[in-house]
């Protein structure tokens, strides 16, 4: 999709025609039906997430084929009116809208090397989904997602928290999977969180990651040589942490692109602002303290509910993992600023 054509009024539209009585309770838009958005739509039908369901794509033959194999579904998942169009008049009276749309990262580029063309869409984009839903929550899941939430919020006046990233989300569930795997645990019993950017400078609070309540420093168990000790040595930790960042580098050289995990991912994060959770997720938000971290978009624990990404919590950090947090927020300045020339 392009920036100049996002807006452009068509008549190509797919999904129920028949007049309904009143409107549907919830409704969720999905902008961008390519491989990450339609896993999307996917994860919302099965979980039941919302009763309604738009989905936008300037290619309209793409758009049309994925709205029917989804309703063709409908019979096998909760009630869903799913519907679809290259018309972003499709996505009006939403109450939350998520964003996918903009060119896809290739082999071995970097997210941040997608930053300039999708910087440009969102910033046409944004004010004219708002426009059409005023009262939506907008949740950003374009990479650099963190440059491109910061882009979308500076285009609009929409009240702090409104917009903001899919973040570190998916990231700390990397993490959570593979310490999880290692300590031969569930991964429900892991709590450990990736926070800074979406990307390479991204930095694991190993200092609070725990499993089933242990400190993971303190987590004994068989080592990989068959003797029994600490777990998570530093080697280790190491090791983990390198395989979160290149996860998706992997995905995207086996099978061309990351969707089925960030599906799910984004969907609990739908689900926290549709259900009003006050859930704490590690979503991209624009900071404004401390100053270090002010003026750019990344991800701390933050407190979502109905009104988007809300308070942002004091994690306690070590200080080479604040120090690292520092380094990615400078990171995602000096791209701001190339773009901003």
């Amino acid at each position: 999709m392009t920036g100049d054509s996002v807006v452009r009024p068509t008549q190509h539209t797919v999904g129920p025609t028949q007049p309904t009585v009143g409107r549907a309770k919830v409704k969720v838009s999905i902008v961008g039906a390519g491989a990450v958005g339609t896993a999307i739509a996917y994860a919302c039908l099965i979980r039941g997430s919302t009763e309604s369901l738009a989905l936008f794509d300037t290619n309209a033959d793409k758009v049309r084929a994925e709205v029917l194999d989804l309703n063709h579904g409908t019979q096998f998942a909760p009630p869903c009116r799913i519907e679809g169009s290259d018309d972003l008049a499709v996505t009006a009276g939403s109450d939350m809208i998520v964003v996918t749309a903009g060119a896809k990262q290739k082999p071995g580029q970097s997210r941040l090397d997608l930053a300039a063309a999708n910087v440009a869409l969102v910033q046409v984009l944004t004010p004219a989904l708002l426009e059409r839903s005023p009262d939506a929550v907008i949740l950003f899941v374009s990479n650099p997602v963190d440059i491109v939430t910061h882009a979308a919020i500076t285009a609009t006046d929409a009240p702090p928290g409104r917009i903001f990233g899919s973040g570190t989300v998916l990231d700390s569930g990397r993490l959570r999977f593979l310490i999880a795997e290692r300590a031969g645990v569930a991964v429900e019993n892991v709590h450990a969180v990736v926070v800074g950017e979406h990307g390479d400078s991204e930095i694991t609070l190993w200092s609070g990651a725990a499993i089933g309540g242990v400190p993971a420093a303190e987590f004994q168990g068989p080592a990989l040589d068959g003797t029994s000790g600490t777990v998570f040595d530093a080697a280790t930790r190491a090791d983990i942490s390198a395989q979160v960042v290149h996860s998706a580098y992997e995905i995207i050289r086996g099978k061309g692109a990351t969707n089925l995990a960030i599906g799910l991912s984004t969907v609990r994060i739908v689900e926290a602002v549709l259900g009003d959770q006050h859930r704490v997720l590690p979503v991209s938000t624009l900071q404004t303290d401390p100053e270090e971290l002010s003026g750019v978009c990344l991800s701390l624990p933050t407190v979502v509910d109905s009104r988007g990404a809300s308070r942002v919590l004091d994690v306690a950090m070590s200080d080479e993992e604040r120090a690292g947090l520092r380094a990615s927020a400078r990171t995602l300045r000096e791209v701001q600023a190339t773009l901003e020339r």
